[in-house]
């Protein structure tokens, strides 16, 4: 059985999506990638978005490390139902409405999202079968809603290539857990155009 791992719901068991629908990310993956974002400090206090939710446990362990804001997204009629009762506990826990579940597509949350909404971490844990042109346009819609400092990440197969990253984004780090890649990315800076190369500044978060 999944849990949350740390932070002040740590330890409170989660309920899976019911079936094989769903690629619930394990305990092991869960641990590093968040021992890997609080290192990057993007975590706590953070704006969390997670895209194709599943059961929510990215979202809802994020809730419990501190983040001040987290939305999950899934379209599934059971793996919502789920979203709702992990993010209810993790939410009485907290004793307040940290954790929001929205029932859409991801197309239409993003399309959808007000124009000056920023995130400053998000979660993409699409099904295997979207492909690839799918995905750079998900990831192309999210881009305006991205915080400069965000991080993205992406979850794939092992086996899948590298996403297809937008212009406005890129990749500054991945890593294999076994059958499961994580791609780290971030808002594409430019320089302002008073800036000179000289004063440019190293922003990816150190690994």
């Amino acid at each position: 059985m999944s849990r949350v791992i740390a932070g002040v719901a740590g330890g409170n068991p989660l309920i899976s999506v019911p079936g094989t629908a769903t690629r619930p990310t394990t305990d092991r993956v869960k641990e590093a990638l968040f021992s890997r974002l609080d290192a990057f400090d993007v975590v706590d206090g953070a704006r969390v978005l997670d895209l194709y939710a599943g059961s929510g446990s990215l979202g809802v362990e994020s809730a419990s490390r501190g983040a001040a804001t987290v939305e999950l997204v899934e379209f599934d009629a059971r793996a919502s139902e789920v979203c709702q009762r992990n993010a209810d506990m993790v939410n009485q826990v907290l004793r307040g409405k940290t954790v929001h579940v929205h029932r859409a597509r991801v197309e239409s949350f993003l399309e959808r999202a007000a124009e000056d909404v920023r995130w400053d971490l998000v979660f993409l844990d699409p099904p295997y079968p979207l492909d690839e042109p799918a995905l750079n346009a998900v990831l192309t819609k999210l881009a305006p809603h991205l915080d400069e400092a965000a991080v993205v990440v992406v979850e794939r197969s092992s086996r899948t290539a590298e996403p297809d990253w937008p212009e406005t984004m890129e990749c500054f780090a991945e890593k294999k857990y076994g059958e499961t890649r994580l791609w780290f990315a971030e808002p594409t800076v430019e320089l302002l155009p008073e800036a000179s190369p000289e004063d440019a500044t190293e922003t990816a978060p150190g690994d």
